[in-house]
């Protein structure tokens, strides 16, 4: 080994001074580390060469300690006392004294349905956590393995082998169109929404999606005026105009969903869709490397209850 190393430390050796130095004794220090005699005498051997003493002496039919190991007594028992702690697992988090910015990857229609719970949640729970919100990305898996973002909340399918993935809740797609658009009056056929122009979501400019596909096999194609990267800029323009935008909503029979309400707020009505579309499932993903963080942990919860709350769909 060269001298610019520095030495190889044994922590057993800690351990077994410890346990020496407080039983006095070979055979009870041995049973106290479930090890034979024979072998604490190997150690306490050793720990006489280390540390150049002693340390305890034969006295009759007893052992008692050298002046060293007095002195080495408080401080073996607290280097083992800091060993223990290292190894404990993590306790809970305090929320009240947590401080941390959370960093979350969204689109903007699942932002604005997280932001207020979140934010209620925080400032009742955690008061020292910030969050801070991220468009999406093309790919949010490297972002999450690069620790830039903390947790992605969204139709999750983009992700690194290693990530953490949890289905929080399953909608369905309805059309919103503006208060006395035409296709509010009378039953909504297949063929009246393929005739009506509309706007499509996608951040990546598609034009055709999974309605396309349902309305292809009936022969019928719709009309996409426009593609915007935002479903909320993509529902201002149907609250202003004659075009339909799709949005995601509870399955038939449920509560409100909280994504709906960027919707009610602009006024939108919500129209059943008559086709069969697959349902969009919303779920969150995060790096192993904060699995067992317990801010992170809070973090969960709290999307996990926002989204799960009373007036939101379970999946």
């Amino acid at each position: 080994m060269s001298s610019s190393q520095e030495p190889v430390v044994d922590a057993n050796l800690a351990l077994a001074l410890d346990a020496l130095l407080a039983e006095q004794s070979v055979t009870r220090a041995a049973a106290r580390l479930h090890t034979s005699p024979a072998a604490m005498s190997r150690t306490l051997a050793r720990l006489r060469r280390v540390l150049q003493d002693p340390l305890l002496v034969r006295a009759g039919q007893t052992m008692v300690p050298t002046p060293r190991a007095v002195a080495l007594r408080e401080q073996a028992a607290a280097v083992v006392r800091d060993i223990g702690a290292l190894l404990t697992p993590g306790a809970g988090v305090d929320l009240a004294a947590l401080r941390a910015v959370f960093t979350l990857q969204t689109a903007d229609l699942v932002g604005a349905a997280l932001v207020p719970g979140l934010l209620r949640l925080a400032r009742e729970e955690a008061p020292g956590v910030s969050l801070r919100f991220l468009a999406e990305e093309w790919e949010g898996g490297p972002a999450l393995r690069e620790g830039r973002v903390a947790l992605e909340v969204g139709a999750i399918d983009h992700v690194d082998p290693e990530t953490r993935v949890e289905e929080l809740v399953t909608l369905r797609m309805a059309a919103a169109v503006r208060p006395g658009h035409p296709l509010a009056e009378g039953p909504l056929t297949p063929e009246r929404l393929a005739a009506a122009e509309h706007v499509a979501v996608s951040r990546r400019g598609r034009i055709t999606g999974p309605l396309d596909t349902a309305l292809a096999e009936r022969n019928l194609q719709r009309r996409v005026a426009v593609v915007l990267p935002s479903h909320i800029a993509a529902m201002a323009l149907a609250a202003r105009s004659d075009v339909v935008c799709l949005v995601p909503v509870a399955p038939s029979g449920a509560a409100p969903s909280s994504l709906t309400d960027s919707a009610t707020a602009l006024g939108l009505r919500l129209l059943d869709i008559p086709l069969p579309l697959p349902p969009v499932v919303l779920g969150m993903a995060w790096h192993p490397r904060h699995a067992a963080d317990g801010g992170h942990h809070w973090l969960r919860g709290a999307v996990r209850r926002t989204l799960q709350a009373p007036g939101s769909p379970a999946t």
